[in-house]
């Protein structure tokens, strides 16, 4: 498996864990992920899973009307009546090691109310209910702290090849500490494993270690 496809099911496993969440699990097929019903804010209703994914493997098994999305993973699609939403890259890091400590404290959320505090920070206050306590069984909300606060964040989800890494965030102009610290806590928690994701700005990544290793679209029906 190639370090994007790795990529790709690492991050369609990631989606289909939110819509666990939310109650309304996705099917993963050959070509792609896919989920019949619409699923929750921000999250595709397909994934494609190999550069050979087909325009029916995709729209043949969601809702394909208003407001459907599909993260085309090889940049590979022409979706008739679908938009180009975003372009972004997939990111590769080979296992990371553990960096110096700095002035943030991480730890892993383990509990609701950390979690909505999490969120607050990632989102600026408000509260959205997009990531609900069931995500805490399955993956790895990383939370980093000056003076109490919660200032920076990200999310790890293990798959067999790679860690994913997403939802990075920072308050300010701390987005270099959300990339080390949660490298950091990579290193200790899945020892041994790479890290990928993708970015729509992957400078920040870069500057940490990441290469970029292939594009991505996400298409969305108006």
């Amino acid at each position: 498996m190639t370090h994007v496809a790795a990529a790709a099911r690492n991050n369609a496993d990631w989606c289909d864990m939110m819509c666990r969440a939310h109650g309304s699990p996705g099917t993963f097929g050959g070509q792609a992920w896919t989920s019949t019903g619409r699923t929750p804010l921000y999250y595709p209703d397909a994934v494609t899973l190999t550069p050979e994914a087909t325009v029916d493997d995709v729209l043949g098994h969601i809702d394909a009307g208003p407001g459907a999305s599909v993260k085309d993973s090889f940049a590979t699609l022409d979706l008739p009546d679908f938009d180009v939403l975003f372009e972004a890259q997939w990111i590769y890091h080979p296992a990371p090691r553990s960096l110096a400590d700095t002035d943030v404290a991480w730890e892993v959320v383990g509990d609701a109310a950390t979690l909505r505090e999490w969120e607050q920070a990632c989102f600026g206050g408000e509260v959205t209910d997009l990531f609900l306590p069931k995500l805490l069984d399955e993956a790895v909300v990383l939370a980093g702290r000056i003076g109490g606060d919660i200032i920076c964040g990200s999310v790890l989800n293990a798959s067999d090849q790679v860690a994913g890494i997403s939802n990075v965030y920072a308050v300010d102009t701390l987005i270099d500490a959300a990339w080390s610290g949660s490298l950091t806590m990579a290193a200790k928690l899945f020892p041994g494993r790479p890290l990928a994701g993708y970015e729509t700005d992957p400078e920040p990544a870069v500057a940490h270690g990441f290469t970029t290793i292939g594009p991505l679209r996400v298409w969305l029906r108006s």
